[in-house]
């Protein structure tokens, strides 16, 4: 077991430092994105929503068809990839690259790897799932995908995007702060209160 967990953890360290000297040009980036998306100036969150507003509303406004949105999209990830890495040392000083910011690289690069495995997972599972259960498989599949369906016709889709977007991206801010463990405290007690009450009545 031990060798297990020395093994994992060796192939965790090997493709977090991989991933680490992929992203070494968009070091600068990755940190000032980090800060903006913990929340670390109380305006953060308010620029951030701004930004996806204006954005969404240009996209709105413009209505491009699917595949002019989806080549604009293309274009500009392939024009960050050239300039970033150029640009990111002359704007933000490679020289004032410190031992901590250093330290909040390989942890956004290790949570990454992380999240990367667990999406791994979850897919094994899925694919195990249906060898092993193909009924319940295919049931959870298709009443999802249905439900999914059901909801994409009741709203509207860029809507419905902004509004994924949107909380994606507050998500970390929200971790950070613990608003998600507050709200999920309340509901869990609103939810103990109302079992208690249905226990009362029932005896």
């Amino acid at each position: 077991m031990a060798d297990g967990d020395n093994k994992s953890a060796n192939m965790l360290a090997q493709e977090t430092a991989q991933l680490e000297e992929q992203l070494q040009g968009w070091g600068e980036v990755i940190l000032a994105g980090d800060r903006v998306v913990r929340w670390e100036k109380p305006w953060f969150p308010g620029a951030l929503m701004g930004g996806t507003t204006m954005l969404f509303l240009m996209v709105y406004y413009l209505d491009p068809s699917v595949l002019t949105g989806l080549s604009c999209a293309v274009m500009l990830l392939c024009l960050a990839d050239y300039l970033v890495p150029t640009l990111a040392p002359r704007v933000f000083g490679s020289n004032k690259w410190t031992t901590e910011q250093q330290q909040r690289f390989h942890e956004i690069c290790g949570n990454l790897v992380k999240t990367q495995r667990r999406t791994v997972g979850w897919w094994k599972r899925l694919c195990t799932l249906k060898e092993e259960k193909p009924k319940m498989y295919f049931a959870s599949v298709i009443s999802s995908l249905l439900a999914v369906a059901w909801i994409g016709q009741q709203v509207h889709n860029l809507f419905l995007t902004y509004l994924i977007v949107s909380f994606l991206l507050l998500l970390p801010g929200m971790n950070q702060h613990g608003v998600i463990t507050k709200y999920a405290s309340m509901a869990k007690r609103e939810i103990n209160k109302l079992l208690k009450q249905k226990e009362k009545k029932n005896e």
